[in-house]
């Protein structure tokens, strides 16, 4: 069932965002060559428990186990922080965080270069970033969810990248997934149309070459078929009559397109 939001429970959702939104800016301080993923993943629990509160939405979620996920290079997403996971120069590093506070969740994710990368592999960022700024422009009143995804499918195709089929956004707030799945492919007039108080999450995750996944081992990290490079940008976004409202974000919630 979808739940739409009131603009109280909205309000809520962007603290807690809010919260998503500093841990990130953290990571991305802090993901350096010789860190570990399990440092980070430290300094995270950390930040999020200092707000009075505010609890890790991914630990235990299912069984994972740690505050963050941490998918590295070629991971692209749900990889498993380590104390024996070293960043190195030119890695890049998809950090994925959830919030609760007061009952509520919000989720986002951003992928970090470390240190300096290569021009192809900042392209790729660029554009899974921007593929993010394109669904989130979408998730307006009346948009169905077939036009969002076709809008982030066709930047990234456009640009010579492909979509990964097997993992989507999704509802988000009253819990950390809800109802409705939101691709990053679609058919334009066809899903769900948007009304004023749907909250989701918008994740592009966007693959150098071909869109095949697959499960490691440890049954939670999603890595690359072909073993290239995977990017992941994801915002929690509320569809309001004013248009797109960014609930993750440092500073007050935003609206697409301003900084």
């Amino acid at each position: 069932m979808i739940r739409l939001k009131s603009p109280a429970q909205i309000e809520a959702i962007a603290e807690a965002g809010a919260i998503v939104a500093e841990v990130l800016e953290m990571a991305t301080e802090q993901a350096m060559p010789g860190r570990s993923t399990g440092e980070l993943n430290e300094m995270a629990e950390a930040m999020i428990r200092d707000h009075p509160g505010a609890i890790p939405a991914f630990k235990g979620l299912y069984g994972f186990p740690a505050t963050l996920c941490t998918s590295v290079n070629e991971e692209v997403v749900h990889g498993i922080p380590s104390s024996r996971r070293r960043l190195e120069a030119g890695d890049i590093l998809s950090v994925d965080v959830g919030v609760k506070q007061g009952g509520l969740f919000a989720d986002a994710a951003v992928t970090i270069p470390v240190g300096e990368v290569a021009p192809a592999t900042e392209r790729l960022l660029d554009v899974t970033r921007s593929a993010l700024e394109v669904g989130v422009d979408a998730a307006r009143p009346g948009t169905q969810l077939g036009d969002l995804g076709c809008a982030i499918q066709t930047h990234i195709e456009a640009a010579g990248f492909s979509v990964i089929r097997e993992l989507v956004g999704h509802g988000v707030g009253e819990a950390p997934h809800e109802e409705p799945q939101v691709p990053n492919y679609g058919v334009r007039g066809r899903g769900f149309r948007m009304k004023a108080g749907l909250v989701i999450a918008i994740e592009p995750m966007v693959n150098a070459g071909r869109p095949e996944i697959r499960t490691l081992d440890d049954e939670w990290t999603v890595v690359t078929a072909d073993g290239r490079l995977s990017a992941h940008f994801e915002h929690t976004v509320a569809v309001t009559v004013e248009g797109p409202q960014v609930l993750t974000r440092v500073a007050s919630p935003a609206r697409a397109g301003e900084s």
